[in-house]
């Protein structure tokens, strides 16, 4: 059975940092391509990192540029969203997504909440 787990969001007043993970079992984590997606209230949900299975620079949105970093730990089967500089604007719920050809799993979602 496919499972995305994300934990670690919460609430952060501005300026602060947060440790986004997702934990994935039922599937060969190393062979997929891993992203996290946003989706703040009354918004489509949108792309902000993602890396790819084989390495590479990982890909952000502009708006997270320089404050955000993904990274995956294979042997953990984890994917994890280092985000810093925290802005009210990046109030959203977070999703982690794997991916590979025409499969694509998402988890639940952590709730972060940018506020003072």
């Amino acid at each position: 059975q496919v499972q995305l787990v994300e934990s670690g969001g919460g609430l952060v007043q501005p300026g602060g940092s947060l440790r986004l993970s997702c934990a994935a079992s039922g599937f060969t984590f190393s062979s997929y391509a891993l992203s996290w997606y946003r989706q703040a209230p009354g918004k489509e949900r949108e792309l902000v990192a993602d890396i790819r299975s084989a390495g590479g620079s990982p890909n952000y949105v502009d708006s997270v540029k320089g404050r955000f970093t993904i990274s995956r730990d294979n042997a953990k089967n984890t994917v994890y969203l280092q985000m810093n500089s925290l802005q009210p604007e990046d109030t959203a719920v977070y999703y982690c997504n794997a991916r590979r050809f025409s499969r694509s799993y998402w988890g639940q979602g952590t709730q972060v909440t940018v506020s003072s």
